[in-house]
């Protein structure tokens, strides 16, 4: 290969490492010993210089000062403008509708599932010595994946996502908040020492030049890098852009486009402390009496903008969920850490797209055991307390755990509700009150929430 092909290519899969010189023997041993292909290519001086030079051809191809390539660019100025999202209230329709139709649609949308096959890992718990999939039926709904560092330990990391997107058509920093939310709820499941072990990476879309979205972007990165990061103690230390989701064209002499809404996509890593604690939704059978409990961050508010509810039927609403209380999702997380320390907890699922439903009905999935819900500790409006998407979380715990679980968490200012418990029938029942909303063998649910994803890769 000649000098620019060297230097210049873009192959993938290869690596840049800085090392110290007294680390170069330590790192051939490591190399030889797994077989990897290595080379020592220079090395880094104080003089701002980048030179590379070519022995076979006895010269420098390149050899240029540092501020060449990391001078002062010219600096892009936009001009945004504010256009304030005009949603629509939610149809009293909605709240009328047989909840038994509801709660089948609100389980299908492809938001609420994963069904691009185990390649996918946002909700499937990656397999490593001391991890199982989701019980002996496999459901793929974990809330993150865990994998351990060497085939003989139990320390490992974590990974987890968080995404909102929807929500930015109606306010984009709740949005922006709300993603980092879900991804501190989902990785939450792991054993991790502390919250400032969490690292994100951010992925931001937008549709720059569009109106409004100048503005929206820099409200929403703001909202996430200047306040709610730096109050979590989460630094964001790598993401990428995609700052050009608007595409236009004629059709029959007609001018058409598309316009993507504000998107972040946060992806959250951690080290694991011990895998073996990392928690998943399957409910547990075999430990005796147990309860689930409501972990609800939202603080009772249940916002139903943007939610998959609304969205299956034409709907949007006009008030998006947010994180309201940075100190109330810190508090969360150690309280869970605690009780994962502990082995207070037997399973765990966050709340996230389709809302209450999907959580428990999912848990429900991955245990094969059916479920009885009262939704009357919830509010007087059993519909946005069932369906809404505010950051939250259901964990089983056994009744003689329940009361140390629930000080925990209440001390750390975070919402305990009780839910219900497993029962004999393995039907899905959900009440409020008195009343009974909702009645089917977990069968038949399952095979709804399954839908999708049969016909999406039997296509």
């Amino acid at each position: 290969m000649s000098p620019v092909e060297i230097w210049c290519n873009e192959a993938q899969e290869r690596y840049v490492l800085a090392i110290l010189p007294a680390d170069v023997a330590r790192f051939k041993a490591i190399c030889d010993r797994e077989r990897c292909p290595y080379a020592i290519v220079g090395e880094a001086t104080e003089e701002k210089q980048i030179t590379v030079v070519d022995q076979h051809f006895d010269n420098k191809p390149v050899d240029l000062p540092m501020s060449v390539l990391f001078g002062k660019p010219p600096k892009m100025h936009r001009t945004a403008t504010t256009v304030e999202s005009v949603g629509t209230v939610l149809m009293r329709r909605i709240w009328i509708l047989m909840s038994r139709f509801s709660v089948y649609c609100v389980t299908q949308p492809w938001p609420v599932k994963v069904f691009l096959s185990p390649l996918v890992i946002a909700r499937s718990v990656v397999w490593s010595p001391g991890i199982k999939w989701l019980g002996p039926w496999q459901v793929p709904v974990a809330d993150c994946a865990v994998t351990t560092v060497t085939y003989d330990s139990t320390a490992g990391e974590a990974m987890a996502m968080g995404e909102r997107t929807p929500l930015a058509l109606i306010d984009g920093p709740a949005s922006g908040r709300m993603a980092i939310g879900e991804a501190i709820t989902n990785i939450s499941a792991a054993r991790i020492a502390d919250i400032k072990d969490i690292k994100l990476s951010a992925n931001w879309m937008c549709a720059a030049g569009a109106e409004g979205e100048d503005e929206k972007l820099y409200r929403t990165v703001e909202a996430v890098g200047m306040d709610l990061c730096p109050k979590l103690g989460i630094t964001v230390p790598v993401g990428k852009d995609s700052m050009s989701m608007r595409t236009a064209w004629q059709h029959q002499g007609e001018d058409k486009s598309v316009t993507a809404p504000l998107s972040l996509i946060i992806t959250a890593f951690s080290p694991v402390l011990d895998v073996r604690k990392t928690l998943t939704p399957h409910l547990r059978t075999d430990q005796g009496d147990s309860e689930l409990l409501l972990l609800d961050l939202g603080a009772g508010a249940n916002r139903m903008g943007g939610s998959i509810l609304a969205q299956v039927f034409c709907e949007f609403g006009d008030t998006a969920p947010d994180v309201d209380d940075a100190s109330v999702l810190k508090g969360f997380f150690s309280a869970m850490q605690a009780s994962l320390a502990q082995g207070d907890i037997l399973a765990y699922h966050d709340r996230s797209d389709g809302g209450l439903l999907t959580t428990v009905a999912e848990m429900s999935f991955a245990g094969h055991v059916g479920i009885d819900i009262n939704l009357g500790a919830l509010g007087d409006n059993w519909m946005e307390s069932l369906f809404n998407e505010e950051l939250g979380a259901v964990i089983q715990v056994s009744k003689q755990q329940s009361a140390a679980v629930i000080k925990r968490f209440t001390e750390a200012n975070v919402g305990v509700r009780h839910l219900g418990e497993l029962n004999q029938t393995d039907t899905v029942d959900i009440s409020y009150n008195s009343s009974k909303l909702f009645s089917q063998p977990r069968s038949v649910l399952q095979s709804a929430w399954s839908e999708t994803s049969i016909r999406w890769l039997s296509a």
